[in-house]
């Protein structure tokens, strides 16, 4: 199991080179999704985070952001990045000083396999990534057969420099880009964007959908802002592809709950999670509910239907240029197992994004299990008294009736 964190009160940020060029050592075979000895959570423990873009590059040209948490015992690292299709690394250390290591000249490279890298290699617990590949347009009132209108594949997408919204104060950034080509002009006066979040403690979110979220994980917003659809009752369909290396497996669970006190009227959440291959343990996941909003100040009118088609074994490779083959190198076509699903926004709702043209999405990703939710206090007390009240009502009725009774034959008088 990965370690679980313990929530302080204090937080602690730190920034530093934590990566730089250097030629890549050879990787040990077998270190990720293996049997490795777990590192032990420390009760003073301090949670350091921070964010750096482009370490150890100078230019704005192309988007790479790492964020690196800290415990005592290890330490876990997100590498954002627009190169190729938008994706994110994972790895988890059981080092507190573990490091990323860059180079740029092999990353940019045609052949960017080996250019990334943790160093020490041997500390590297897990590591996965997840990549955003397509967004699928299509309408039920075209005719059958043609259901889709052109792909927008978001490796050919042309991105504004992440570092013009990166907030070391708040831990946030935002990847917004646009087609290369857009023929149909649907993005003439939009934008597609990925709002990245991390954490230093446990909470929740404030916005709908309000998730909650753990040190180990960070929050991932998919926006679509201004895009124009190119017919009546458009849907939208992300296409999300994760890589697991041999020893872990995804699998797509689904959770209903009565309980909808933080996301009303949505009573499912839906969950994304590696786990071994004997079932001992959940290595990461991806989570979220299902809805998505179709304004900036979500409210629940603007709820906006979110399914997940399925998670199928995908037979294609990631972008050439990605970081995922920067990491995975060879083992990305041979050991790795790559899944793939679509979410897809819209149904009866669907005119929602008509009206607005907004549509965002928010799913976690992180380590470990995934968090659940429960019953606040305040819920099972509003429950407790909502039960208890009519059965108190009863039982004092009952009692009175017995009472009035009782006394009606105490004051009988029998006739001698």
């Amino acid at each position: 199991m990965l370690t679980k964190r313990v929530e302080q009160h204090q937080r602690c940020r730190v920034t530093g080179a934590e990566a730089a060029p250097m030629s890549h050592p050879p990787r040990t075979p077998g270190l990720s999704c293996r049997a490795q000895s777990a590192p032990q959570p420390c009760p003073c423990a301090c949670l350091q985070v921070s964010m750096q873009y482009n370490p150890g590059w100078n230019g704005s040209s192309v988007n790479l952001l790492h964020v690196r948490a800290a415990g005592p015992g290890d330490s876990l690292h997100y590498v954002w990045s627009s190169i190729g299709a938008p994706a994110v690394l994972l790895v988890a250390t059981r080092s507190p000083s573990s490091a990323l290591r860059v180079n740029w000249t092999q990353l940019l490279s045609p052949s960017p396999a080996g250019a990334i890298w943790i160093d020490p290699p041997d500390s590297v617990v897990y590591s996965t990534a997840v990549v955003f590949t397509k967004l699928f347009e299509f309408s039920e009132a075209k005719p059958l057969g043609e259901l889709f209108y052109p792909t927008y594949d978001l490796s050919e997408f042309s991105w504004d420099s992440l570092n013009h919204t990166l907030n070391h104060t708040a831990l946030t950034a935002e990847l917004s880009g646009v087609p290369a080509t857009d023929p149909g002009g649907g993005f003439a006066n939009g934008s597609l964007a990925f709002r990245v979040t991390a954490y230093e403690a446990s909470g929740r979110a404030g916005r709908l959908p309000s998730l909650l979220h753990t040190a180990d994980s960070s929050q991932l917003e998919f926006i679509l802002a201004g895009v124009a659809p190119r017919g009546n009752g458009s849907r939208f369909v992300l296409e999300v592809a994760t890589v697991e290396e041999a020893g872990a497996v995804r699998r797509l669970r689904s959770e209903r709950s009565i309980d909808d006190e933080y996301t009303p009227t949505i009573f499912e959440v839906l969950s994304l999670v590696a786990e071994s291959q004997n079932g001992s343990s959940t290595l990461g996941f991806l989570q979220w509910k299902a809805t998505a909003y179709g304004s900036r100040s979500p409210r629940r009118e603007d709820g906006i239907r979110c399914r997940a088609q399925g998670l199928q074994a995908a037979n294609w490779t990631l972008p050439v240029s990605s970081i995922v083959q920067a990491y995975f190198g060879e083992s990305l076509g041979s050991t790795c197992t790559i899944s793939a699903l679509n979410v897809s926004f819209g149904g009866e709702e669907g005119r929602v994004y008509q009206e607005k043209r907004y549509l965002s999405w928010s799913v976690l990703l992180g380590f470990g299990q995934p968090p659940r939710d429960t019953f606040s206090a305040l819920v099972i007390s509003i429950t407790a008294v909502a039960l208890g009240t009519p059965l108190a009502m009863l039982l004092l009725g009952s009692c009175l009736v017995l009472l009035v009774r009782r006394r009606r034959y105490s004051e009988y008088e029998p006739i001698n």
